[in-house]
Parts: C-alpha cells; structure tokens; sequence
C-alpha cells in the first residue's frame, strides 16, 4: 500500500484499537496497526507516516516495563494523536506527569467541557453545550507536558484534551473511536485533515493493488482456495481467480457442520456464476468422527482447524505446483486470536483460520482479505461484481454448527439444529428483517427440559436464538425483535421441528458477550 500516504497506530493494547482503523478506513485514510514493541526507529524509518496515533491500553506509564513508544516519534515532524494511555504515555514521554490511585478512575459515559481556547482538531464540537464521550480510564494526567495547552476537561479528568499546536501534537483521555462518542468520528476527520491525507484509499485501489500483490507473491505457482460460499471466501476466491486464473483451485470442504441445503447451494452457486476449478470434498466422515466425545470449545476449533489444513494438504498434494492455500482470514479475526509477544491484549478465543494452523502446514498462506473488516470486504465485493447473495448474507463461521452446540456434538443434535435453525432464518426473511441483522443463527443448548405436548410428556433439547446488529463484528448489540415475533418464531420451531420443546432469546451484547456462544 505504498502508493498511499500511510497512517501508523502504534498499539499499546487496548481491545478497541481496531475501531480505530475502521474509523479512518471510512475517511478513505489507509492506516496500519502495529504492536509498540515491533515499532523503532527503522521501522518508523521504513513505515514513513504522515501521521501517528498511539491507541489506548491497559498498563500505567508507571508499571515496570509500561508500553513506551520509540523517541523517534516524536521528532518525525508529523501529526500525532494520543488516546486514553496513548495521552498518558505522551505526557509522560514529553515531560509532563500522570497520577493514579483513588478518585482518578473513570469509566463509561462522561461528558466534557470546553476551554475558551478553540482548536481545528474540535471543529464540530460543543456546539450545543458539553460533549458526551466515553472514559475507560484507571490513570489520569495531573500535569501537562510543556508546550500543551488544555481544551476540555471532564469531571475526572482535568486534561481531558490537550494539544501543543506548534508541534501538532494531540491528546485526549477519553476513546473517540467507540460509538459511544457520538462525535469521535468528526475529531478523527478533523485529525486526518490537518494531517494532509488526500483520502485516496478505497476498495477499488486496494483491488489493484491485491491483485498485484498476489501476483507478486504467487508467480507462477498454484493455489488452493479454501471456500465456504461466505462472503469472505467468496471474495476471496474470485479476487484470486481474477488476479490468477486457472492457477487457482477452490476447494469447498463440506465437514459435515453445515447449514440445511448449504453445501448443495455453494456448489451450485459458483458453477453456474464463475468458469474455476472447484473441487467439493464431502470430508464430513473425517471431521465428525475426529470430534466424536469433544466438548470444549477450543479444542472443538483446534481440531477443526488442523483436519481444515490436513484436507487442503492432502488435495494440494493431487495439484502440480501448488505452494500456497489461500483463505478468508479478516482483520477481526487476527485481533481476537493473537495477542502480540510481551504485549497486554489478551487473547478471546481461536479462529479455525489463525489459531489452528499448525506451525509447518505444507503450504504458505496466501490472505487478501487479512487487514479489512467486514463492511470494508462487502464493498470490495461490490467492486468484484458479486451478487448481492453473495455480498449480503450472514456471516458463517468456519467451525460451522460445531461451535453453535455447546457441548458434545451428535448426529441428533445436528439434525434438530439444521432444521431449527432453517425455520428461524425463514422467519427473519418473511418479517423483511435479514438485511437489518448482521448475523443470526440457533444454538442447541447442553441441556434438556421437561415439556408437555398433545397431553403427553416431553424431555427435549432447549434451543437458544441469537440475532445481532453490528458494523465489523467487534462489537455487537443484540436485535429488539418484537415478543410476537419471538413468540411466532419458537411456536414454528417447537411444532416443525421434533426434539425441541423449549425456546430461548438471547439478549446478550458483545461484550460481555462473543457473537457466537463458542
């Protein structure tokens, strides 16, 4: 992404600083996100940012081996910005002090007042009175660094932004980037263009330029795709086939933890749209009998992504010349599964696609879609030319049904979810709902209940519904669907489906809360 001026966030840990990047990828900014300890002074060097953002993070500036950014940040003559730690280590960095301990913590909504002094970087703010934004704060600064001047304050945080003009250095301690700052996404477009971004960075140059990276990177080689009929695959898929041609091979692995009908529309789907080498490995013997008796869901996710490259091995094996496996990995994914060596992020849970691989797989990862979200995938879709059924469904996860059956998984249980889960999306689509959702889905739950029906005793499995309404999958609010829908809804499943007698919603937010109940 050279062709670009570039945007570094140096992270120091915090589980929102990919909200950042999806708030500058939406000004057209391209940005990277690196881990604090893989950011000196060469990399700077090499990296050439226009700008610097510090992100936000869990440790005190005091901590012994606290996140420092390099020095040689600071004296690269180009914008930064510092948010909640990011603010802290930039004072304490350039002389001024950071205190902790009782009455200086600050969680959740605040609202900030404004100084007399105006500031460019806060266009657009405090037009009608005080600004609500969002602290997630331990620490707080007690005294600014020299040359910083303050611009709002908040009840518990003195400095709640402050800025040093001269040198365009910026600070604030609440986080922009949530949605609970209702404003944050006009300071960060405010921040890009006094930074002089052009806002050149859209899916139709990032189309080229994957193209040509692909190319760079495969040369003549092949590849094998690993394809589900999601949009992530999907995309990938024809972005490899349009930069590489008959090189590439997309094989679909149906492993037995599909939706109703699924692998039969995948198939079909792509035959009939695109002229590729597809190959459907009905491989759901192999999978079901390796997760016969598991029940954890993380060795559910490991098994499932070893058998995944175990496959695509064994098929590469049957093509001449094929060095690479190519998959949907998108940016969510990699936050959620890896927390940088030394670093504080923690690590939520595995992805079939990153925790999984094994450390010599065979085959080198090709991943195009590796630094976007998922809003940012859809468009690239639209760039491609896909059909909206393509662009528009649900996500599905890679582990499949596995991981929306908690607990052992069995044949029955499958069986109940397959069709459950049919009788809920019919729903949504019949009430002109799916398109308002970012993901809906059943879970069998681990338990059976007590039920009556026609008279007669029942001990069933309980059914969970889940629905959500999200932009990038980071974060995510359950759907309000009406109680005569849910009540409609479990009514259609308890009659249509045999082995259910009871059904749940679930109202659960992410966080505290993941999407998926695995």
């Amino acid at each position: 992404m050279t062709h670009h001026d570039r945007l570094l966030i140096i992270d120091f840990g915090s589980q929102v600083t990919q909200l950042i990047a999806r708030r500058l990828r939406e000004l057209k900014v391209y940005c990277e996100i690196h881990p604090y300890n893989k950011v000196d002074d060469a990399f700077l060097r090499a990296f050439g940012p226009k700008a610097v953002i510090f992100s936000g993070g869990p440790a005190s500036v005091y901590w012994d081996g606290a996140p420092m950014p390099p020095k040689a940040a600071f004296d690269l003559g180009v914008p930064i910005l510092g948010i909640c730690y990011g603010q802290q280590v930039m004072m304490h960095c350039l002389g001024g002090q950071v205190e902790g301990g009782h009455g200086t913590a600050e969680f959740g909504k605040a609202f900030v007042t404004p100084t007399a002094e105006r500031l460019p970087l806060l266009d657009g703010w405090f037009e009608a009175g005080d600004e609500q934004v969002w602290m997630s704060h331990g620490d707080h600064v007690s005294k600014i660094a020299p040359g910083f001047q303050v611009y709002g304050t908040s009840p518990n945080a003195p400095f709640a932004i402050t800025a040093d003009v001269a040198r365009n250095f910026y600070a604030v301690q609440f986080h922009p980037e949530v949605h609970h700052t209702p404003k944050g996404a006009k300071l960060y477009e405010n921040f890009v263009r006094l930074a002089g971004f052009k806002g050149d960075w859209t899916m139709g140059a990032y189309r080229e330029e994957m193209i040509e990276k692909i190319r760079a990177q495969v040369g003549d080689k092949k590849v094998i795709c690993a394809l589900s009929g999601g949009v992530d695959s999907s995309v990938t898929g024809i972005l490899l086939h349009e930069a590489i041609g008959d090189q590439l091979t997309c094989v679909f692995v149906d492993h037995g933890l599909l939706r109703l009908g699924e692998a039969e529309q995948v198939v079909k789907m792509f035959r009939e749209n695109y002229n590729l080498n597809l190959i459907h490995a009905d491989e759901s013997a192999l999978f079901l009998g390796q997760l016969e008796g598991v029940s954890d869901p993380e060795v559910k996710r490991k098994t499932i992504g070893r058998l995944f490259i175990e496959v695509f091995q064994k098929y590469a094996n049957e093509i001449e010349g094929a060095e690479f496996l190519a998959q949907g990995t998108l940016y969510p994914d990699v936050i959620e599964s890896v927390s940088f060596s030394g670093g504080p992020s923690v690590t939520i849970k595995s992805h079939h696609n990153v925790g999984g691989l094994p450390e010599k797989m065979g085959l080198k990862l090709v991943e195009p879609l590796r630094e976007l979200f998922k809003d940012e995938v859809r468009a690239l879709g639209r760039e491609l030319g896909l059909p909206q059924s393509f662009i528009g469904r649900h996500p599905f996860p890679g582990p499949g049904l596995a991981i929306r059956c908690p607990g052992e998984i069995t044949g029955e249980k499958l069986d109940i979810l397959r069709r459950a889960d049919a009788v809920y999306i019919d729903q949504i689509r019949k009430h002109g709902l799916y398109d308002e959702i970012w993901q809906a889905f059943a879970a069998i739950l681990p338990m059976r209940t007590v039920g009556v029906m026609g008279d007669g005793r029942t001990y069933d499995y309980a059914l969970a519904l889940r629905a959500v309404t999200s932009v990038d999958g980071m974060t995510a609010d359950y759907y309000p669907f009406s109680h005569d829908f849910l009540s409609e809804t479990a009514t259609r499943i308890i009659n249509e489906v045999k082995g259910v007698n009871r059904v749940f919603y679930d109202c659960t937010s992410k966080p505290p809360g993941t999407i998926e109940l695995e």
